[in-house]
């Protein structure tokens, strides 16, 4: 059984997480960590998880950059592998993550969903075969999200640039110019209940090739999270993502 402490224990996500967790004979959830407060809770919750004491084989990170600091020192203290399916980091705090891996195994992705990452795999085929084609993408996600453009959005942009080295334009507001040949347009739009809704655009001269993925509720990167735990609990230190994962 494996044990696991989740950061952002009664955030969206978080919920998710621990009811899955709660279902599943393969894992325990000993302790979760959170800014807020819940009495209805049979397990064990703290403020910071600099806090816990409990020992655990894996931590599962659902939380927000703010957290990320404490995140890793506990981790480089503890030595206990993390999984991190926050978005909305700086370079700096990306840095970071990676600068850990080298002492912790750290499984990082902004989505941990197995269709997502199969988009990735077709976003940079069609963009080594469509060289011509004018390139977007709209992301479509809940009124309670805060970062935009959202995580898989730029996982996306950054596949595409590893292949053309085109430049980000994000939704090209006040620019009044006619859009460049190099540029991947990146849009954000929020409303309502929506998981998450990621669509990639090439255009080209009279046809389009459109990729699109949508998550009907957020139990799928909640399940994508507990494979990674499995897939990391007994791995070496180092740096790992859904492509170690997912076999494309």
């Amino acid at each position: 059984m494996i044990k696991v402490i989740v950061n952002g224990s009664l955030g969206k996500m978080g919920k998710v997480l621990t009811d899955l967790i709660m279902e599943d004979k393969a894992f325990e959830l000993v302790a979760g960590v959170s800014k807020y407060k819940n009495d209805n809770i049979d397990y064990p919750i703290y403020s910071s998880i600099l806090d816990v004491k409990e020992k655990v084989d894996v931590i599962i990170d659902f939380s927000n950059p703010d957290s990320l600091k404490d995140l890793l020192s506990y981790s480089k203290h503890t030595k206990i592998p993390l999984v991190i399916a926050t978005t909305g980091y700086s370079d700096e705090e990306l840095n970071m993550i990676e600068e850990l891996s080298k002492e912790v195994s750290i499984f990082h992705s902004s989505n941990m969903s197995v269709g997502v990452n199969l988009i990735l795999k077709l976003v940079e085929i069609s963009a080594k075969a469509l060289t011509n084609f004018d390139i977007e993408i709209i992301e479509k996600h809940h009124n309670k999200k805060v970062d935009a453009p959202s995580g898989t959005a730029l996982m996306i942009a950054n596949e595409i640039q590893q292949v053309l080295n085109n430049e980000f334009n994000y939704g090209r507001h006040g620019k009044n110019e006619k859009r460049k040949e190099n540029e991947i347009g990146i849009h954000a739009v929020r409303g309502g209940t929506i998981a998450g809704d990621h669509s990639v655009i090439f255009a080209g001269k009279d046809e389009i090739l459109e990729l699109n993925h949508i998550a009907l509720s957020k139990e799928i990167f909640a399940q994508g999270s507990l494979k990674a735990a499995k897939f990391i609990v007994n791995k070496e230190n180092g740096y790992y993502n859904m492509k170690d994962v997912v076999s494309i």
